[in-house]
Order: structure tokens, then sequence, then C-alpha cells
């Protein structure tokens, strides 16, 4: 029998590569963007995401072992894939359309799904919604990045 844990893992993996539909002369137009000086992080933003997926995951699988199964359950974890369906669209969109406005509109609405999934979920676990901090915390900084992006780069709005 399939575990929770595997259910929830497969689908946030899936998701999560999903992000990975990007072209190499998107790549070639992001790269020669200029970034703001104080961006000194940028290696480790692969890190951080990991660690944001592993937490939000871990957050659905509490929620969802605290009552398997129930309408209110099921419809929390529509919530949750919708958020992590627009942490991973950022990219795509914003490489495809070559626009640093589009992902900060696409970063911001990330931003607030997730903080309203947060305060759903406690409700059934704190534990959960806490475990959704680092994105909470990680979203808007990668926001407004793209921000700051746009406007040193303002060709590339």
């Amino acid at each position: 029998m399939i575990k929770s844990w595997m259910a929830i893992g497969a689908v946030t993996l899936l998701v999560a590569l999903g992000s990975n539909i990007i072209l190499p002369k998107d790549v070639k137009w992001f790269k020669r963007l200029q970034r703001p000086k104080w961006l000194t992080f940028e290696a480790a933003i692969p890190i951080i995401w990991t660690i944001i997926f592993i937490c939000g995951a871990w957050s659905a699988y509490i929620v969802w072992e605290t009552d398997p199964g129930s309408q209110k359950t099921w419809w929390l974890m529509g919530f949750y894939l919708l958020v992590e369906i627009a942490i991973v669209a950022y990219n795509p969109v914003m490489f495809r359309l070559h626009s640093l406005k589009a992902g900060t509109i696409v970063g911001a609405i990330g931003s607030i799904l997730g903080i309203i999934l947060a305060i759903t979920v406690w409700s059934v676990s704190p534990w959960a919604s806490l475990l959704l901090v680092p994105y909470i915390i990680w979203s808007p900084i990668g926001t407004y990045t793209t921000y700051e992006m746009m406007q040193l780069n303002p060709e590339d709005k």
C-alpha cells in the first residue's frame, strides 16, 4: 500500500520538476541580466528551494495525517498543490516571456497564496503551519529580488 508521505512526496517532486521546462535560449536571456549588488547568495538558491519543498511536503503530510481523507483535508491538499504550482510557475513564465515583470507578479501571487495557506492550516496543525514559514520568508525575498532586477534591466520588464 502506498503511504501518504510517499504520495505527497511524489506529487511534490513531480510538480517541482515541472519548473525545469526551460529552453536554453531562455536561460541565456536570464544569465545576461544585471543583478543587484547585494545578491551574493544566488548559488544557495537551489538549496533554499529544496528545503522549502521538503518543509511544504512535510507540512502537507502532517495535515493529511490529522484527518486523512476528509473533505476539508482534500481541499487543503488542493491548496498545497495550488501553492506549489504557483511556486514552480515562476521560472517557466518569466523565462518564456522574457519578462521580469511577469516573474514579479507570479512571485507575489505565490507569496500571498503561501500566507493564506499557512493561516488556513494553523487551525488544523500549528506545526504544519510553522513548516510553511521558510516559504513565507523566502518568497517575498525572491519576489523583491526580481523586482530589483526589473529596475536594473528596464528593457526586460
